[in-house]
């Protein structure tokens, strides 16, 4: 049975998102957004935030030329902002978060993992800041419900997630065949981790049936 799509899921994704990060990056100090990442290697957390501002305002501006969103062009969205103030970045980020939501909506799908990414990547740098709440927060049970939605129209393997600290268990996935889905118990964030491809040191789980770069959906 076809699970029909919540239009405005990715846009309360990025609202709720919003209205958490952008507060936490204005009160930070300016040489906090030269710290590297791990979750995005050669990246400091100015360049990841370039990054999620020019994806989102291509979105919002609907300008997909062609590579868009390939590690080259993601390259060229950085240096095109390598004399923008800290400021600005972030002044990009929050109207690109505030104005994408109706245009991933109106796309009909497509677009829907960009909100998804933009979320993730909000976890990284709240990863290098030391902050709580990494890749988990007030937006998780919109993020878990994109990412299931996400990986079925994917059709990515099946996999059925009894998760920690949600009460009802989460599937993903939607390979036709014989193959029966793997099994995941752990917490939510810890999934994500591995859905995104992030580093996983430290991190309790059980994945039965699948490996880890199986997941990937953004590698």
């Amino acid at each position: 049975m076809h699970e029909v799509r919540d239009p405005e899921l990715p846009g309360r994704l990025l609202t709720i998102e919003r209205d958490a990060l952008i507060p936490l990056l204005r009160a930070r100090p300016e040489e906090d957004f030269a710290l590297a990442t791990a979750a995005c290697p050669g990246w400091t957390v100015r360049d990841v935030l370039a990054h999620c501002s020019a994806a989102l305002i291509r979105v919002v501006e609907w300008r997909f030329e062609k590579g868009v969103f390939s590690p080259e062009s993601n390259d060229r969205d950085i240096a095109e902002r390598a004399d923008w103030t800290n400021a600005r970045v972030v002044d990009e980020l929050e109207r690109g978060m505030t104005e994408a939501g109706p245009v991933i909506a109106e796309a009909g799908g497509v677009l829907d993992p960009v909100a998804l990414g933009e979320w993730v990547h909000a976890g990284d740098v709240r990863e290098v800041f030391g902050e709580p709440g990494v890749y988990a927060g007030d937006g998780l049970p919109y993020a878990l419900a994109l990412l299931a939605r996400v990986t079925r129209e994917k059709g990515h393997l099946p996999l059925h997630a009894d998760l920690d600290d949600v009460d009802e268990p989460l599937r993903l996935g939607s390979v036709p065949g014989e193959r029966p889905p793997a099994r995941y118990i752990g917490g939510s964030a810890t999934l994500v981790r591995l859905y995104a491809g992030r580093p996983l040191a430290g991190e309790r789980y059980e994945l039965v049936g699948a490996g880890e770069g199986e997941l990937n959906i953004f590698g």
